[in-house]
């Protein structure tokens, strides 16, 4: 008779996962990029908070890493529609960033180095529902997936986690970013299917 340890499942097999609509598990990490990949040294990478008039946080690699940081392991879904499980990243949470940041603006423009932007809910980014990550599997993240820096909101299609983050901009109201103004959705949720422009 085999004995199994109190406690222990194993891995989720496709059987047992429930994946968003019209989506499919993959092992790899597909890398997809509307550009070149842009390589940014620690030495001259930033982060900002600004409000459009002023900066209001900012931080150099160096005092970003003193931050405290937690590891994640979640799931992500590309808008292309594979999707990876239990992904594990180390990062600094959002809540961290927007600490003391006082504000009654709704919405956040992220920027990237290579002048990619992307849209979000203040809402979606606070309580544990984002992060500015810098390791992925253990180890540095590596230019083609974002490093040194990504943007993490695994709950919303993976677009929305921008690579190569440099800062955002809290707005009064939303806008789109660099997909969202050629065609595709201005939120994002899997869960419903909220691919392009005009999916409900």
């Amino acid at each position: 008779m085999a004995i199994i340890s109190r406690g222990f499942s194993g891995r989720r097999s496709a059987a047992d996962v429930k994946l968003p609509p019209g989506q499919y598990l993959t092992t790899d990490f597909p890398v997809l990029s509307a550009g070149p990949t842009p390589h940014v040294s620690l030495d001259r990478w930033e982060f900002t908070i600004d409000d459009s008039s002023k900066v209001l946080k900012r931080w150099n690699w160096k005092s970003f890493r003193e931050l405290p940081s937690e590891t994640i392991t979640v799931d992500i879904h590309c808008v292309t529609r594979w999707s990876k499980l239990a992904t594990s990243w180390e990062g600094v949470s959002l809540d961290v960033l927007l600490a003391d940041a006082k504000t009654d603006l709704s919405y956040l423009m992220f920027r990237s180095y290579g002048d990619y932007t992307t849209n979000l809910p203040l809402k979606d980014v606070i309580n544990k529902k984002a992060w500015i990550a810098f390791k992925f599997d253990g180890a540095d993240l590596a230019p083609e997936h974002g490093g040194p820096a990504r943007l993490l909101v695994p709950h919303l299609y993976f677009w929305k986690s921008a690579k190569w983050v440099k800062g955002l901009t809290l707005m009064s109201h939303n806008k789109p970013g660099f997909w969202e103004s050629l065609g595709y959705h201005i939120y994002g949720d899997p869960w419903r299917e909220e691919r392009y422009s005009g999916d409900e």
